[in-house]
């Protein structure tokens, strides 16, 4: 059986809260630290569209 199509790149819209190396590239994305990273996706879940506004925000 094939895999389903219509749910390919979903992975790509969330940030792996759970995931070391994922924090760890979001806070770098973004010049901040990886408590902050932490903090923000604690504060706004894992949706990366989310995550990447309050970054900037933070991040100036």
């Amino acid at each position: 059986m094939s895999d389903d199509k219509t749910k390919q790149g979903q992975d790509r819209k969330l940030v792996a809260g759970g995931e070391e190396y994922e924090v760890r590239h979001f806070a770098d994305k973004h010049a901040i630290s990886i408590d902050q990273a932490e903090k923000l996706i604690a504060e706004h879940g894992n949706s990366r569209e989310k995550l990447d506004a309050a970054a900037q925000k933070l991040s100036g």
